[in-house]
Order: C-alpha cells, then sequence, then structure tokens
C-alpha cells in the first residue's frame, strides 16, 4: 500500500513508519522536520501541517491508499488535512485519544461512550485540553467521511523514543539509585500499551481498510504498578558509579495528597501515580474488548522496559531544565518528575524501605 503519515519521525509517527515499511508498504511522512530524523526508506515531504498552501503541494501530483494521522492537536488542523485529502486519499486514520470521552478517566470508557462536546470548527490554536481530541475527531468525519475513516483511541503509550517521559523517568530515576519514593498501592491495576504494538495493531486495521472506532490500549490489569516499579528497578540493576541499588519506598496516596508544601501532583511529579479517588477511578479501565477481537496483542511489559533502557543508554544525555532539579531532553513533550530535595523530605517524614 502506499501510505501517507502525517507526522512519522518522533514516538508514535516513527513507529508507525517502521512497520509500515517492515511490512514492504511505500511510506511518505509530512512534518516539518525539527524535532527528529525520518527513517531510512520513507519519502520526506516537508510542510507545516497549518498551512493549507503546505498541504496543497503535498497532495499534488499524489494519491494515497491510506493516511494515518499522528500530530493532529487541534480541530482546525484537522479541517485542513481532511479537506485537502479526500480527494487524494481512500481511507483516513486518525490517532486519538481516551482523554476525547468525556467520562474517562472517571468512569469505564467504551467505543460507544459520549465525547467532549468540542465542535470541528472550534478557532484555531485553543490551549491544550482533553476536548480537543473529540474535536479533531469530529472534524475528520465531517470533512474526510465516516464511511473512509478509522478512530484509533490510544491508551497510555511507552517504550523506545518516548517523548512523554513517563517511562524514561522512572528507569533513569532507578539508575540513580537509593531509596526511591513509590507512590500509592503496588496492587493498583494498570494499562499500559508498548507504542511499536499500538503501531501493529494499527497498520493491520488500516491495511485491512477497517473503519469505525477501536479504543486501542493494553487488557485492564495487564501490570500493577508495583510490578511496574520493580520491573524498572530489575532492568537497571546496579548504578555503575557504586551507589546503593534503588529501594522502592511506598508511600500511601492519603500523605502525599495532604495541603501543604510538600503536597504531590498525581501524573505530573510522579509519572503514571493515579490516586485511589473517584476522578481517577477508571483511569486504568478502558474497555479494549473490540481492539483484542480485532487482533490487539500487546508484549511484556518487561520487554519494554528492557528495549526502552537500552534506547536511553544511547540517548544524547539530559539537559537541565529546572534549577530545582528537573530534567529535560530535545524533543520533550513534558517535564516530568518530583524535584529530588523534595522526594527526599518525603522519604525521610513518610517512608519505610521496601526492597521489592
Amino acid at each position: 500500500m502506499r501510505i501517507l503519515l502525517l507526522g512519522g519521525s518522533s514516538f508514535l509517527g516513527r513507529a508507525f513508519a517502521s512497520e509500515a515499511l517492515a511490512r514492504g508498504h511505500e511510506v511518505t511522512t509530512f512534518n516539518r522536520g525539527r524535532s527528529n530524523a525520518d527513517l531510512p526508506g520513507v519519502e520526506i515531504v516537508r510542510g507545516e501541517r497549518d498551512s493549507a498552501d503546505d498541504l496543497a503541494r503535498l497532495v499534488e501530483g499524489r494519491h494515497w491508499d491510506a493516511v494515518v494521522d499522528t500530530s493532529a492537536q487541534q480541530p482546525a488542523q484537522t479541517v485542513i488535512s481532511a479537506r485537502l485529502l479526500r480527494e487524494h486519499a481512500d481511507h483516513y486514520t486518525f490517532v486519538s485519544s481516551v482523554h476525547a470521552f468525556a467520562d474517562w478517566p472517571g468512569q469505564v470508557v467504551n467505543e460507544e461512550s459520549p465525547l467532549h462536546p468540542c465542535p470541528a470548527d472550534t478557532p484555531a490554536d485553543q490551549p491544550f485540553s482533553n476536548a480537543l481530541k473529540a474535536g479533531c475527531e469530529r472534524a475528520v468525519l465531517e470533512h474526510f467521511g465516516a464511511g473512509r475513516t478509522l478512530i484509533l483511541n490510544s491508551g497510555l503509550l511507552i517504550g523506545p523514543y518516548e517523548n512523554g517521559g513517563r517511562l524514561p523517568w522512572w528507569l533513569e530515576r532507578m539508575a540513580r539509585g537509593g531509596p526511591v519514593l513509590a507512590p500509592g498501592d503496588p496492587e493498583r491495576a494498570m494499562q499500559v500499551i508498548d507504542v511499536r504494538d499500538f503501531a501493529a495493531f494499527g497498520i493491520g486495521v488500516v491495511t485491512a481498510g477497517r473503519t469505525g472506532r477501536y479504543i486501542t490500549t493494553a487488557p485492564a490489569g495487564n501490570i500493577t504498578f508495583g510490578e511496574f516499579l520493580t520491573t524498572c528497578r530489575e532492568v537497571v540493576g546496579e548504578p555503575s558509579d557504586g551507589r546503593p541499588r534503588a529501594e522502592l519506598v511506598w508511600v500511601e496516596d492519603g500523605p502525599l495528597l495532604a495541603e501543604g508544601p510538600d503536597s504531590v501532583q498525581p501524573w505530573l511529579e510522579l509519572p503514571l501515580w493515579a490516586p485511589d479517588m473517584p476522578e481517577m477511578a477508571a483511569v486504568w479501565l478502558a474497555d479494549t474488548t473490540r481492539a483484542q477481537e480485532a487482533g490487539l496483542r500487546c508484549r511484556p511489559f518487561a520487554e519494554t522496559a528492557r528495549d526502552t533502557w537500552a534506547w536511553l543508554q544511547q540517548r544524547e544525555p539530559a539537559e537541565d531544565t529546572n534549577a530545582d532539579g528537573l530534567k529535560g531532553r530535545k524533543g520533550a513533550h513534558h517535564l516530568q518528575g518530583i524535584v529530588p530535595a523534595k522526594e527526599q523530605r518525603l522519604l525521610a517524614a513518610l517512608g519505610t524501605t521496601d526492597a521489592g
């Protein structure tokens, strides 16, 4: 097949490009060329997806069997691409998110769950919100047509080349060794998917010509938070500079959420920590039955952790981006991780060590 990737060089787009090339498809990528290098073997077209002129140049004289849109964040972006591509492509896959569902993460969602009320004609350059993905979905459906559109609602993606900094932060924190603040309940079930498994499923349903919607993440409960952190610790092993090996120090949700200067922000300061509270009750419970029946398969987390750690070893060094000790990397979308001094205060006040 001839496949156009809107994006195609960073994390999810890279995974789609790699999977499509491995299956022998012809791949065109359309991006600005600012984040990461495109994979060898793809046809590269540079441009801004917000620009109708750039997209018109992209489609001139070209036709694709399928488009996979991994990069749209604003409905206005999606309107432009769907309008211009509808005469130049047979099928449009939009990678959305479980964020598009109005009831998530407080309630279990499936493919029929209501979306946030964000219209397709939402003005450009809106501040980030979960609702924007719902508007992007409506834009594709309205301008490309439901009969030729596939929507993949992604769950939490992890793996090599991750640019959200969640799994990489935990791996690098384990590598620093010593007591590690482990928040909440170690038995809390999670639902994380390797980006390569997401892309393999995506290319499979694209080439099969599927339409409609699939919630695409790992089955609920495929790993617990305790298993997640323990695996990260085991994968990293002993620090190379003689420091003591990482030790998990479990602290219940309540003290970490208590008001005060050492209150901890869930998800951001301690990545993937979802406290036991009503508004996050179903964060790891999205219904993936339809995707599993369509062929979704997920590798063991230990494989993802090993491969991500191997990638981290050859990635460029972290750059200091915060005077308090947080670090970011080129191409990262978010700062993740608790300030070391704050972690040490909490460990001293609340922690009892469990080596896991």
